[in-house]
């Protein structure tokens, strides 16, 4: 493994931990270099998907994508790289479980926001903007007014 600071590939594991329900293992590295510590993620590596886009093309699944489009839309939010991990992570899962070599892009979009929808709101509206290509003012209105009114009988509930 490169040290993503100095690029040597001496290093050493100073903690391990099984995170992602099982999925996957969080391994803390020293590099012997210049000390600097890093985290990398073990998985399983057989997972070989393909995204069908809107026009029919294929293209092989790249995680560090899609958590790239979940970063963005979790950005300046509560939410932790463990937390978009773990979201990651169960997207995966599911579709694994599913059993299918190939995933709509709307279909691995839908499973994204699915959890999203539950971590946060901003970054659900965040994510269902570009996912689901929002064209005018009234498409978040739209999508924006489910999440007020369950966000208000939760508050009604509570008093």
């Amino acid at each position: 493994m490169r040290c993503p600071f100095c690029q040597q590939d001496h290093d050493k594991v100073v903690d391990s931990r099984v995170c992602e329900d099982g999925m996957a293992i969080r391994r803390r590295r020293e590099c012997i270099n210049c000390e600097m510590r890093y985290t990398t993620y073990e998985r399983v590596g057989d997972f070989t998907l393909k995204v069908v886009k809107k026009d029919q093309t294929r293209e092989p699944y790249m995680r560090e994508k899609l958590r790239r489009g979940v970063a963005v839309a979790c950005s300046k939010r509560p939410i932790s790289d463990e937390q978009i991990e773990r979201l990651i992570g169960d997207v995966e899962y599911q579709i694994i479980r599913e059993g299918e070599s190939d995933i709509e892009s709307m279909r691995l979009g839908q499973l994204v926001l699915d959890r999203l929808k539950e971590l946060d709101g901003v970054a659900y509206v965040r994510f269902a903007s570009v996912y689901l290509n929002f064209d005018e003012v009234r498409d978040f209105v739209d999508e924006i007014s489910p999440l007020l009114q369950r966000e208000r009988s939760a508050e009604a509930e509570e008093v």
